[in-house]
Protein backbone atom coordinates (compact mmCIF):
# COMPACT_ATOMS: atom_id res chain seq x y z
CA UNK A 1 0.00 0.00 0.00
CA UNK A 2 1.20 3.71 -0.90
CA UNK A 3 2.84 4.80 2.02
CA UNK A 4 3.96 2.21 3.69
CA UNK A 5 7.37 1.91 3.92
CA UNK A 6 7.77 -1.45 3.75
CA UNK A 7 5.74 -1.09 0.40
CA UNK A 8 8.08 1.41 -1.00
CA UNK A 9 10.86 -0.23 0.11
CA UNK A 10 10.51 -4.48 -1.00
CA UNK A 11 9.28 -2.50 -4.14
CA UNK A 12 12.37 -0.42 -5.29
CA UNK A 13 10.27 2.66 -5.26
CA UNK A 14 11.65 6.69 -3.95
CA UNK A 15 11.30 6.91 -0.27
CA UNK A 16 9.74 10.24 -0.86
CA UNK A 17 6.81 9.63 -2.93
CA UNK A 18 6.54 5.86 -3.58
CA UNK A 19 6.25 5.90 -7.31
CA UNK A 20 9.53 6.72 -9.22
CA UNK A 21 11.50 3.94 -9.59
CA UNK A 22 14.95 3.65 -8.00
CA UNK A 23 16.28 1.73 -10.43
CA UNK A 24 16.35 2.35 -14.14
CA UNK A 25 16.35 -1.29 -15.68
CA UNK A 26 15.09 -4.60 -14.52
CA UNK A 27 16.03 -6.47 -12.01
CA UNK A 28 17.08 -9.30 -13.88
CA UNK A 29 19.83 -7.00 -15.41
CA UNK A 30 22.91 -8.75 -14.20
CA UNK A 31 25.23 -6.05 -16.94
CA UNK A 32 24.49 -2.91 -14.60
CA UNK A 33 22.29 -4.50 -11.44
CA UNK A 34 22.82 -0.96 -9.88
CA UNK A 35 22.15 1.01 -12.26
CA UNK A 36 19.93 4.54 -10.89
CA UNK A 37 18.88 7.85 -12.27
CA UNK A 38 20.65 10.72 -10.47
CA UNK A 39 16.96 11.44 -9.10
CA UNK A 40 13.34 10.36 -8.93
CA UNK A 41 11.39 10.63 -12.34
CA UNK A 42 8.16 11.90 -10.50
CA UNK A 43 9.36 14.26 -7.37
CA UNK A 44 12.71 15.09 -8.03
CA UNK A 45 14.26 13.43 -4.83
CA UNK A 46 17.80 13.19 -5.22
CA UNK A 47 19.21 9.44 -5.13
CA UNK A 48 22.46 10.04 -4.26
CA UNK A 49 22.66 12.22 -1.08
CA UNK A 50 26.58 12.69 -0.69
CA UNK A 51 29.52 11.22 -2.28
CA UNK A 52 29.79 7.35 -0.86
CA UNK A 53 26.52 7.53 0.22
CA UNK A 54 25.59 3.84 -0.46
CA UNK A 55 28.52 2.51 1.39
CA UNK A 56 26.13 1.28 4.14
CA UNK A 57 24.53 -0.20 1.72
CA UNK A 58 27.18 -2.49 1.65
CA UNK A 59 26.61 -4.11 5.12
CA UNK A 60 22.92 -4.34 5.17
CA UNK A 61 23.60 -6.44 1.49
CA UNK A 62 25.69 -8.29 3.75
CA UNK A 63 23.47 -9.17 6.25
CA UNK A 64 20.64 -9.75 4.06
CA UNK A 65 22.69 -12.34 1.92
CA UNK A 66 24.24 -14.22 5.24
CA UNK A 67 20.46 -14.62 6.75
CA UNK A 68 19.31 -15.75 3.39
CA UNK A 69 21.88 -18.38 3.03
CA UNK A 70 21.97 -19.97 6.31
CA UNK A 71 18.20 -19.92 6.22
CA UNK A 72 18.49 -21.73 2.80
CA UNK A 73 20.91 -24.15 3.62
CA UNK A 74 19.25 -24.82 7.02
CA UNK A 75 16.08 -25.49 4.57
CA UNK A 76 17.38 -27.85 1.92
CA UNK A 77 19.45 -29.62 4.58
CA UNK A 78 16.88 -30.40 7.49
CA UNK A 79 13.87 -29.67 5.55
CA UNK A 80 14.23 -31.37 2.51
CA UNK A 81 16.71 -33.73 4.15
CA UNK A 82 19.29 -33.31 0.99
CA UNK A 83 23.32 -33.68 1.34
CA UNK A 84 24.96 -31.00 2.77
CA UNK A 85 26.77 -30.72 -0.81
CA UNK A 86 23.44 -30.77 -2.47
CA UNK A 87 22.15 -27.95 0.05
CA UNK A 88 25.09 -25.83 -0.39
CA UNK A 89 24.26 -26.43 -3.74
CA UNK A 90 20.87 -25.28 -4.06
CA UNK A 91 21.71 -22.03 -2.31
CA UNK A 92 24.57 -20.79 -4.25
CA UNK A 93 21.79 -21.51 -7.18
CA UNK A 94 19.61 -19.74 -5.97
CA UNK A 95 21.23 -16.77 -3.98
CA UNK A 96 22.69 -16.22 -7.87
CA UNK A 97 19.45 -15.75 -9.43
CA UNK A 98 18.38 -13.37 -6.77
CA UNK A 99 21.71 -11.36 -6.55
CA UNK A 100 20.60 -8.32 -8.01
CA UNK A 101 17.70 -7.95 -5.81
CA UNK A 102 19.52 -8.23 -2.87
CA UNK A 103 21.90 -5.79 -4.10
CA UNK A 104 18.99 -3.19 -4.78
CA UNK A 105 16.77 -4.19 -1.61
CA UNK A 106 19.95 -3.33 0.05
CA UNK A 107 20.28 0.21 -1.43
CA UNK A 108 16.61 0.84 -0.89
CA UNK A 109 16.82 0.24 2.51
CA UNK A 110 19.55 2.44 3.28
CA UNK A 111 18.12 5.38 1.44
CA UNK A 112 14.82 4.81 3.24
CA UNK A 113 16.55 5.41 6.73
CA UNK A 114 17.31 8.83 5.83
CA UNK A 115 14.73 9.75 3.55
CA UNK A 116 11.03 9.62 4.47
CA UNK A 117 7.51 9.59 2.71
CA UNK A 118 6.01 12.97 2.28
CA UNK A 119 2.27 12.79 1.11
CA UNK A 120 2.82 16.63 0.34
CA UNK A 121 5.79 16.56 -1.95
CA UNK A 122 3.52 18.66 -4.86
CA UNK A 123 2.88 21.13 -2.54
CA UNK A 124 6.55 22.09 -2.38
Amino acid sequence: MKGSALYSTVRLKCPRCHEGDLFQTSVFDYKDPLSMGTNCPVCKQKYHLEPGFYWGAMFVSYAISAFLMFGLLALFYFGFNTSLNAAFAWTIALVVVVFVYILRLSRSIWIHLFVKYDKNWQHE
